[in-house]
């Protein structure tokens, strides 16, 4: 089938060819008569698979032009950085449409926003965080919408987003077409369709958690995180094969110690995004790496999620992520478009078991290689490699039991020690030897009593 066979208008088509695209991917040709219809639609298909277009094409479809204020379509995604590549692929395809179409997020001036809303948009592409905020400031009115589509939600609720995302949901009109996409199905996922959604047309072009076919995956059993490093510059040593390359690290620390070992042995060639970068220095590193200027890109789970980059050779989890869904996210950022990807994995001991995990979210083995001889085996550690050392607390010691042993530190008091502190004793002889009292106080209590 060719998008020609679809039931799609003249300015859709004529969008389609400038961009290139002449045949559908599976989700993307199952979705279409669906969405269509009006029903609600969850969509479970791996990263990678073209779910953008699946969604974005039997909307534009059916979506009027109108010249009102509010929005009738909503569009949630994780990250800012999925914003931006939603909203730039629904103004390629409204390039013959008169649809209005506007990215908010987190990180930048929320009154620029709220005067973009004012002014009138048809589509809003949103993450949930921003979005949330708009709408209790009322800069946003959510009483038109008409689609309410939900990306990558099994990232959002991974993220903490599931408060943000439960309360727009209640506050859409109750007349809505629910469309939710994810790439695995979890006990959150399920409760939010529950719970939103209306008897749901299911569409699945995969078992939740199957890994694409044109992604070879591997792994390599490795003894500590140096030694990650030094397996990681051997493999990059092999500009041929590994041409375009994105590293995950399991947080923002280890992401900028890959970053700046790889930048002393490889200088100019890797970019790194995460949170703590600014928004235009995480955009410009993914500009860099997408235009070929940089080779490598190191990322965290949560920046590079659903960031679509053609023509990546190899994506290497130089961490064992602890979810197995964030692997299946990590492998799907390579073999996109149909086209062959390469996936390495490296685990040391600890982290056998998330490997044991993620091949049973898979329902296979990944491949093990031999550790390469002529790598050198590190020795240092990690902060959280290094054996913990345990200190025994003896300063609440139950009532009975064994203390320390008396050394030379400890001894008997001295005989003039031992005396009993009574408190006031001279003033005690004063009083009784004179009758009289000796302080202002005891003189004003004596004259209330004599009175």
């Amino acid at each position: 089938m060719n998008f020609s066979d679809l039931n799609l208008n003249t300015p859709l088509i004529n969008a389609l060819n400038d961009l290139g695209f002449e045949t559908p991917t599976p989700i993307q040709e199952r979705s279409f008569p669906v969405i269509m219809s009006g029903r609600d639609v969850v969509g479970i298909a791996q990263t990678g698979t073209g779910k953008t277009l699946a969604y974005s094409l039997p909307i534009l479809r059916v979506l009027p032009y109108s010249q009102q204020l509010n929005p009738r379509v909503l569009i949630i995604v994780p990250t800012r950085e999925l914003v931006l590549q939603v909203q730039g692929e629904l103004e390629k395809l409204s390039k013959y449409l008169n649809h209005r179409v506007l990215g908010v997020f987190g990180g930048t001036n929320i009154n620029t926003q709220k005067k973009a809303l004012a002014e009138g948009v048809d589509i809003v592409v949103a993450t949930p965080g921003r979005l949330y905020d708009l709408a209790l400031s009322r800069a946003v009115a959510l009483k038109n919408i008409q689609k309410i589509v939900i990306d990558e939600v099994d990232v959002m609720l991974d993220l903490g987003f599931k408060f943000q995302i439960e309360n727009i949901l209640e506050l859409l009109p109750r007349q809505r077409q629910g469309i939710l996409f994810s790439a695995t199905m979890t006990d959150k996922v399920t409760k939010i369709i529950n719970d939103s959604f209306i008897q749901p047309t299911r569409i699945s072009v995969a078992v939740s958690g199957t890994p694409l076919e044109n992604i070879t995956q591997s792994a390599y059993k490795v003894q500590n995180f140096y030694t990650k490093l030094n397996l990681l510059v051997h493999l990059l040593d092999d500009y041929e094969t590994f041409n375009k390359v994105i590293i995950f690290g399991g947080n923002k620390r280890k992401a900028d110690m890959i970053f700046e070992h790889l930048e002393e042995v490889f200088p100019g060639e890797a970019c790194v995004i995460h949170s703590n970068k600014t928004q235009n220095y995480r955009l410009r590193s993914i500009r860099q790496f997408r235009e070929g200027g940089n080779r490598i890109l190191i990322a965290t789970d949560v920046m590079a999620r659903g960031v679509d980059i053609e023509e990546v050779s190899h994506v290497i989890s130089i961490d064992t992520p602890d979810y197995p869904e964030n692997y299946m996210h990590r492998i799907g950022r390579t073999g996109r478009a149909n086209k062959k990807g390469q996936s390495i994995v490296m685990s040391t001991e600890k982290e056998q078991d998330y490997l044991d995990n993620i091949e049973n979210l898979m329902q296979m083995e990944v491949a093990l290689i031999p550790f390469p001889k002529e790598v050198e085996i590190s020795s240092e550690l990690t902060p959280e490699e290094r054996p913990k050392v345990v200190e025994i607390d003896t300063s609440r010691r139950k009532k009975g039991a064994e203390g320390p042993v008396k050394g030379a530190s400890f001894h008997e008091k001295k005989e003039k020690n031992k005396k009993e502190n009574l408190g006031g004793s001279y003033r005690r002889e004063i009083a009784k030897k004179y009758k009289k009292p000796k302080t202002k106080g005891d003189k004003v209590a004596n004259r209330r009593f004599k009175k």
